[in-house]
């Protein structure tokens, strides 16, 4: 969540998200019109491209130099791509695709998947754990989990009763979140095993279309944006099982009194019950364009990061210790010179309350969520910061390498 790639109809534009102030574009191409796929592996020069003018076929850059790499023609249009340091994935209605990232060579075909008109999928980007989510049912929200190290078919999860919207891992690989057609609800399940660990209400009252799922790189905190006006985080809470014994407390006897009470009920009254309310909240200004969430670190605090199809980046301020509504911080335009949009007065909301800058001076408490290394075009340094060797896969992939992905032709 350090970098954000747009596509337009001129083509595609790479930005760094460093800064709250200032949004850094970092590379811009003009040269293929009409772009609705483009996937950065992580900070380095490997970008992913697919445009409207030959929706069936995947390129693959290395913009620094200005190179194509390769590129893949398929059967159908490609719906979604997905990548990390192991594997390249590619989602077409009823089949999946999966390359070897350092050769670009195609490993498995994963044929005559239920139709997936949407392009759903979600690659893990811990290569250790390179788990690919997929729906194994176009009726029931029933989640196929494949691994895409050994290729073979992990386990079968069923999440939901509903059709399938939305799927996402975490940073490790540990957990994959999903949420159905319906919206109301949001599940959190381990990895590889499937187990739930978490159920989240969304709403009630109607149905939405949920757009984005987001966990933050710690896994604290787990995001969900849809077609209405609310973006909900919500707190990824240790299990009661594993919690200490908890100091004699009236809330505490009487949540212990709750949760006896919950064993005597019928199953769908005691799972509202054990759901959690939104930890978080933002309120976004224009509700119904489709939109992308990210939870991410910047300039050390907290950030909830939105970018609407309009062509605009939200920057808030997310409250970690005590939640509540977030604080609207930034507005930038992403379609205009490369520039930072100047705030308007009336665009922002108050000024940041003093709870947010007391849960600043206590941060020390708090888990750093800094965003996990990735390549970097000097070789192993992003912004100071040396890149362990297990973070790399095996034969890392080095692009500033002259004879690292030299062009091949497909």
């Amino acid at each position: 969540c350090s970098s954000l790639a747009i596509g337009t109809t001129t083509g595609y534009r790479l930005f760094s998200l460093s800064s709250v102030e200032q949004l850094d574009q970092v590379h811009e191409s003009n040269e293929i019109p009409d772009v609705y796929i483009v996937e950065r592996l992580f900070s380095s020069s490997l970008v992913v491209v697919v445009s409207h003018a030959k929706p069936q076929q995947m390129n693959v850059y290395h913009f620094k130099k200005g190179t194509e790499i390769c590129n893949y023609s398929y059967s159908s249009n490609i719906l979604s791509i997905r990548l990390n340091r192991q594997r390249l994935v590619v989602c077409l209605e009823e089949s999946i695709y999966i390359h070897n990232i350092k050769d670009m060579k195609l490993l498995k075909t994963i044929l005559d998947t239920p139709p997936n008109t949407t392009g759903l999928c979600a690659l893990s980007i811990n290569h250790a754990n390179s788990y690919l989510a997929y729906p194994g049912s176009a009726t029931s929200g029933e989640i196929a989990l494949y691994d895409g190290n050994t290729l073979k078919t992990a386990c079968t999860i069923p999440a939901h009763d509903g059709p399938l919207a939305a799927l996402a891992f975490n940073s490790t690989g540990s957990k994959l979140a999903s949420a159905s057609e319906k919206g109301t609800v949001i599940r959190v399940f381990s990895i590889p095993g499937g187990q739930k660990l978490y159920e989240f209400r969304r709403g009630m009252k109607r149905y939405v279309n949920i757009s984005s799922l987001v966990f933050s790189m710690d896994s604290q905190f787990l995001c969900a944006s849809s077609n209405t006006e609310t973006v909900h985080i919500f707190k990824l809470e240790h299990l009661t099982d594993s919690r200490p014994e908890e100091p004699p407390t009236w809330s505490g006897y009487m949540g212990k009194m709750f949760q006896a009470a919950t064993n005597y009920l019928p199953a769908q009254v005691s799972g509202m019950m054990s759901q959690d309310r939104a930890f978080a909240t933002v309120r976004l200004n224009i509700p119904g364009q489709r939109n992308i969430c990210a939870l991410s670190t910047i300039q050390k605090l907290p950030r909830l990061l939105v970018t609407t199809s309009d062509g605009h980046l939200y920057i808030y301020n997310l409250d970690p210790q005590d939640g509540g509504e977030c604080v609207l911080i930034k507005n930038h335009s992403l379609l205009g010179s490369g520039k930072m949009e100047e705030n308007k007065e009336n665009d922002l909301q108050p000024p940041v309350p003093q709870s947010y800058a007391a849960t600043v001076a206590r941060q020390s408490t708090v888990p750093s969520t800094s965003t996990m290394p990735g390549y970097s075009e000097d070789g192993g340094a992003l912004r100071g910061e040396v890149i362990p060797e297990h973070e790399f896969a095996t034969g890392p992939v080095c692009l500033d390498d002259e004879n690292e992905f030299p062009p091949v032709s497909i």
